[in-house]
């Protein structure tokens, strides 16, 4: 019994042991099972199901960049918003005005109408500043500005254009009768006493009015021709309104005395002389003052058009992301035999945010004198032919005809395959985009006397007389083929005339006018050859 009891401890260690020994074993089994699964599980689930993960990761990356586009696109409204209201009166601003006198000459063409511009001053406003403080002036221009609103129509805009001045835009109001009649309903609404704090304030005002077109066709010739009307009504002394007088100079008001001097009867020469100099130097700071005005007119242009542009390129980057959304969360639920077609439609999608970022890149290269071809002899038929295969889904879409005309021979022309393929996939392209469903293209190639001539023309909604000699400008789109199809930065024409050009070529536009198809007309070098314009 003692051996035996001696011999346990022994015996529970040894067990102890290979029951260790049992579970390493153990865990290393289970280990090679688990690697074996995945093996089997990898090899089970084949390509299709490999895609299908991609797509998941897909779903992921583009539920992102749509936020993160809503966003931009978000704070993008809000900064336009914030930069187009004056912050005192919550009126739009001067730049928004502009804007909006923009649009309103754009209507007046389209209907053949037209509207006045009114330039309205608080006389004597800055003695309320002065005696009462900014802050009852303030709170002045805030009434002042509710009072405008409330005697208008909302169609039209009443903006601040700065200090104590206001402009009012009257749509449709063309005749100086229906003007005079809203500027009495202005005047006398503003006649009524303010109450600010404990004060009682009474207001004059001078108010300017010009007419488009009569007066002037151009947003800052409007302000100038009606800002100058105003300060004829305020050297009445009492107020009131004046409507713009083509026979004055606008804006220019020489001293009064300089005419008795000038006829002052000791006939002092050297008075004389020193007059003719006064009215030379005043002559030059009007001419300085139209320049000034000039170029603030040009900057706050070239503002409006860059906050323009920032809101198509935001709006055409977002558009492709709405069927990718919608293409990847469709993924999870699809059969594998449709996989194809959903891959399909994100890489089109894809393809198209890519062309917009190479438009804006080559138009940037362009501007900076950067772009570069990798030329070499090529048979031009056989890029055409590829530009045709490239656009022929989009116009079996919209049902429409092609008609082709290529020589038999080869055109063996000196250039970049990669941007001759882009100028006429553009072409192509917009020729389809812009033509009705089942409506005509054709496309034919000429050649003859060194150069080849390519005519690519359609039965679709044509080109405005007006657009037409600024077709090939960039971000300029006739305000019809907007309203056809709304998308697009107006720079593809643009990259079309520079590659053109760039390979030694020239291209044009015709049109009948709106409705009646537009033509264009591209010639090439032949191989050795020059092109005559």
């Amino acid at each position: 019994m003692n051996d035996a009891r001696s011999d346990n401890p022994r015996s529970l260690t040894a067990a102890q042991q290979e029951l260790a020994q049992l579970r390493v074993q153990t865990l290393e089994v289970r280990a090679t099972l688990a690697r074996l699964q995945d093996e089997v599980v990898q090899a089970q689930r084949g390509p299709a199901n490999t895609l299908l993960e991609a797509n998941q990761e897909l779903v992921i990356r583009l539920l992102r960049a749509q936020d993160e586009a809503q966003t931009a696109a978000k704070a993008l409204h809000e900064i336009s918003h914030s930069i187009g209201i004056d912050d005192l009166t919550n009126l739009p601003n001067r730049r928004q005005l502009l804007t909006r006198i923009e649009h309103a000459i754009a209507n007046a063409v389209r209907l053949g109408d037209g509207f006045a511009l009114l330039f309205l001053d608080l006389n004597d406003f800055k003695v309320i500043n002065d005696r009462l403080g900014h802050g009852v002036g303030d709170a002045m221009l805030k009434q002042v500005a509710q009072c405008l609103k409330a005697s208008v129509r909302e169609t039209d805009t009443v903006s601040r254009y700065g200090g104590d001045e206001f402009l009012i835009l009257l749509n449709n109001v063309s005749r100086k009768a229906d003007a005079t009649r809203v500027v009495e309903k202005i005047i006398s609404s503003l006649s009524t006493p303010y109450h600010v704090g404990q004060h009682e304030l009474s207001l004059k005002v001078s108010i300017g009015i010009c007419l488009y077109p009569d007066d002037a066709e151009h947003p800052q010739q409007l302000i100038d021709q009606a800002d100058a009307a105003m300060y004829r009504a305020k050297r009445q002394g009492s107020g009131g309104f004046e409507f713009h007088d083509p026979h004055l100079l606008p804006g220019i008001a020489l001293p009064a005395p300089f005419g008795d001097i000038s006829h002052d009867r000791r006939g002092n020469e050297a008075e004389h002389l020193h007059i003719g100099q006064l009215r030379e130097a005043n002559e030059q700071l009007v001419m300085a003052a139209l320049s000034a005005q000039q170029l603030q007119s040009g900057a706050e242009q070239a503002f409006l058009q860059q906050k323009d542009l920032l809101a198509k390129v935001a709006h055409e980057l977002r558009n492709p992301l709405t069927p990718l959304s919608l293409t990847a969360g469709m993924l999870l639920r699809l059969k594998h035999e449709e996989l194809p077609r959903i891959q399909a439609i994100i890489e089109r999608q894809v393809r198209h945010m890519s062309r917009l970022v190479e438009d804006l890149v080559d138009v940037s290269r362009v501007s900076a004198g950067k772009l570069r071809l990798d030329r070499q002899p090529i048979d031009l038929g056989v890029i055409i032919t590829e530009a045709l295969e490239t656009c022929h889904e989009a116009m079996e879409l919209r049902r429409q005809q092609i008609r082709v005309q290529l020589p038999k021979q080869e055109i063996p022309v000196n250039g970049d395959s990669l941007r001759l393929a882009q100028i006429f996939g553009n072409l192509l392209g917009n020729a389809s985009k812009y033509t009705p469903l089942e409506g005509e293209i054709a496309l034919s190639v000429h050649v003859a006397e060194g150069a080849v001539e390519v005519i690519i023309s359609d039965t679709g909604i044509g080109i405005s007389a007006a657009m037409l000699p600024f077709i090939f400008e960039p971000y300029v789109q006739d305000v019809h083929a907007m309203k056809f199809d709304g998308g697009g930065l107006g720079i593809g024409l643009t990259v079309v005339r520079e590659l053109v050009l760039a390979h030694d070529g020239h291209v044009s536009a015709h049109s009948a006018g709106p409705g009646l198809g537009s033509q264009f007309v591209l010639k090439l070098p032949l191989l050795g050859c020059t092109v005559e314009a």
